[in-house]
């Protein structure tokens, strides 16, 4: 209503100002901003325009103590990861039609310092986790979704308490695998992440890749030039592992590695040792980031649906925190080669 006093701006506005300037209870003014059934537009309209009019922001706490604080948290070890900017673009363009704040936790690669961010996040009430490829233990996370909502984005173990997004890594390996063997190559190495025996999880992405790499290395008969070396899923990780791969006494004709920020590395170490990919070197990466793309680089690279799977991840989340607990969901995506220009038949040495 024209008559209402404008709060002052050093003021926090209140649903009781927005209530006074559309003219209508604080009760009307919850159901619009819950999204409650059987609200008119009309009254969705008045209330919607005071809300603009006032610059309201409901007052996350208060929300909390009522049940809740429409905040999701995301937990990532590394923000520098490619990878997680497509799965959080889908998380934040599926959670977009909705009221739910996204909140991030990036704690690094270490399992004790994962899991303090995991407790910061349900300390603070968030209404749900989406935990990307978590290095804390199993038994940490299975008794946090117990209590809170929890998708689990990249480890392919399942569990009655959370749902699971992953991509089927094996495959994935062995579309790399067919294609380099296609070529020509039978020196293929494999650069995978270490993974962490003490977390419990049996079958998290590396190792899924690893058996898919073993199995399909083994299908052509190469069981002889299997290599697998491990190094941490990062440009740092990649060009050490591509130092060590690249002087050996059994160079490989090609390397795969599980991330494309770890395959970038890996061109760093070869362009420093003089080496040309793909004439010397074939080069692929795991998860085609718009860094595979790049002019100079033009990495081949295993498609696996970041965006889509965060996408997913944030629709199963949703659910959950609204009231489904009578099965868990997993969801699976199919991995796709894309083809570009650092691979190419061996040269004879």
């Amino acid at each position: 209503m024209s008559g209402a006093p404008t709060p002052r701006p050093n003021k926090r506005v209140t649903i009781n100002d927005v209530a006074r300037r559309a003219g209508v209870s604080t009760t009307a003014v919850s159901k619009v901003l819950n999204n409650a059934y059987g609200v008119s537009p009309g009254m969705r309209e008045k209330v919607g325009a005071a809300i603009a009019e006032l610059g309201y922001r409901p007052h996350a706490a208060a929300r909390g103590m009522r049940g809740r604080t429409y905040t999701i948290g995301v937990l990532l070890d590394n923000v520098r990861n490619a990878f997680f900017a497509d799965i959080l673009d889908g998380i934040r363009e599926e959670l977009g039609r909705t009221d739910y704040t996204v909140l991030i936790g990036a704690a690094g690669f270490e399992p004790d310092e994962q899991a303090r961010v995991i407790r910061s996040m349900t300390d603070r009430q968030m209404d749900g986790l989406i935990l990307i490829a978590p290095g804390t233990p199993r038994p940490e996370v299975l008794a946090t979704a117990a209590a809170t909502p929890t998708v689990v984005i990249g480890h392919h173990d399942g569990a009655d308490s959370h749902d699971t997004v992953a991509d089927a890594d094996d495959l994935g390996a062995g579309l790399v695998v067919d294609h380099l063997v296609g070529l020509g190559h039978r020196d293929i190495a494999l650069v995978s992440a270490p993974g962490n025996k003490a977390a419990q999880w049996r079958r998290t992405p590396e190792i899924a890749l690893t058996d898919g790499y073993g199995e399909a290395m083994r299908r052509h008969g190469l069981e002889r030039h299997i290599q697998v070396h491990h190094a941490a899923y990062s440009d740092e990780g990649g060009f050490k592992a591509g130092l060590t791969l690249l002087t050996g006494e059994h160079r490989p004709t090609a390397v795969m590695a599980g991330a494309d920020v770890a395959a970038l590395g890996l061109y760093r170490a070869a362009h420093e040792l003089g080496l040309r990919i793909p004439d010397d070197v074939s080069l692929v990466g795991y998860n085609n980031t718009a860094l595979a793309a790049l002019a100079p680089v033009q990495l081949t690279s295993v498609d696996q649906a970041g965006q889509e799977m965060g996408a997913a991840a944030a629709r199963m989340l949703i659910e959950r925190v609204e009231g489904r607990r009578d099965r868990a969901l997993r969801t699976t995506m199919t991995p796709r080669l894309v083809l570009r220009a650092s691979t190419a038949s061996p040269q004879e040495r």
